[in-house]
């Protein structure tokens, strides 16, 4: 086909007119797809069998060991609900799930409080990285030498801490030999060694929240502690959820921080439940009801960890 273009002077003719097209994109077929599936298999398998073995596999265990009779030198005989009646009827099952309840509660309110409190004066004073890394180096601690530093801290007699208090009251305090003393100290010691990593994802939930907010709030005339009260804590909803479920998780799970310094005591005082159940299983040798106290435990969290998130909206952010 020829173009011909006329003016008023002379007649161009242009040659044929050629177009060209973006080359074709090439798909995947329906092979290359199997291949990429087959690739994510392989590469989440270590992931998979991991989870099965440690995780899977001791759970459907566990389920099956609590409606069972086990000792160690014998196989399992099946029993039905009779270590859920006899947990019913235990006792020192309630006295030991109290001094749990007890313990947590003190390490939630304190830990979240002060926790809170001292992400906020971060946030204010405009901190580093290395003052945050400083602060989580408590939580990167093992219990166990948590347990053995501040035991020696608060010996009776030789310790620094009793020394002080001695010196200035007259008389040492029996942090870990004492009804009164001892659970506190143990909160306190948890508190400690978790405060630098609450306060860190505190402070991260701090650094989401826009300056704009609190410049509105300033202009309004609001101060500080109603700008606190009434913008910094519901913005920070999410996260405090979060950590207070990690802390009643972290709190009701407690066992190093007790075996080592108290061993439950004195006289039951310092009982929680992982100590009891630590006890039945590997000092009694009653493996089928321990299975049912950490059975009817994990239920517990379950349903505690719902309540808390339906309660206090941790889906939900004011910031929307």
């Amino acid at each position: 086909m020829v173009t011909t273009v006329q003016d008023s002077s002379a007649q161009v003719v242009r040659g044929p007119a050629t177009t060209t097209s973006p080359p074709a994109r090439r798909r995947k077929g329906p092979a290359s797809r199997r291949n990429d599936t087959w690739v994510a298999w392989l590469l989440v398998t270590p992931a998979l069998l991991g989870f099965g073995v440690f995780f899977a596999y001791p759970m459907l265990r566990g389920v099956y060991l609590s409606f069972t009779e086990f000792h160690i030198l014998t196989p399992p005989v099946w029993t039905g609900l009779e270590n859920v009646q006899e947990l019913i009827g235990d006792t020192r099952f309630w006295h030991s799930l109290g001094v749990t309840a007890y313990f947590v509660v003190l390490s939630v309110v304190l830990g979240v409080g002060v926790s809170l409190l001292t992400a906020v004066v971060l946030h204010r004073l405009g901190v580093g990285t290395t003052v945050r890394g400083l602060m989580i180096l408590p939580f990167l601690i093992s219990g166990v030498v948590t347990a053995l530093v501040w035991t020696w801290m608060l010996d009776p007699q030789l310790g620094i801490v009793n020394q002080l208090i001695t010196w200035i009251t007259g008389e040492p305090v029996m942090f870990f030999a004492s009804d009164t003393w001892a659970v506190p100290t143990l909160a306190a010691l948890n508190v400690w060694k978790t405060m630098g990593y609450n306060a860190v994802l505190i402070f991260a939930g701090l650094q989401t929240i826009p300056a704009t907010i609190y410049e509105a709030g300033r202009i309004d005339g609001a101060s500080e502690f109603q700008m606190f009260r009434s913008l910094t804590l519901p913005l920070l909803r999410p996260i405090l959820v979060m950590v207070v479920i990690l802390n009643v998780i972290g709190s009701t799970q407690i066992f190093d921080i007790v075996q080592v310094s108290t061993k439950g005591g004195p006289a039951d005082a310092s009982l929680v439940l992982q100590m009891y159940i630590y006890d039945k299983a590997f000092g009694q040798f009653d493996f089928g009801y321990a299975a049912t106290m950490s059975l009817a435990l994990f239920l517990m969290l379950v349903a505690v960890t719902f309540t808390q998130m339906r309660m206090a909206r941790a889906g939900e952010s004011d910031t929307n």
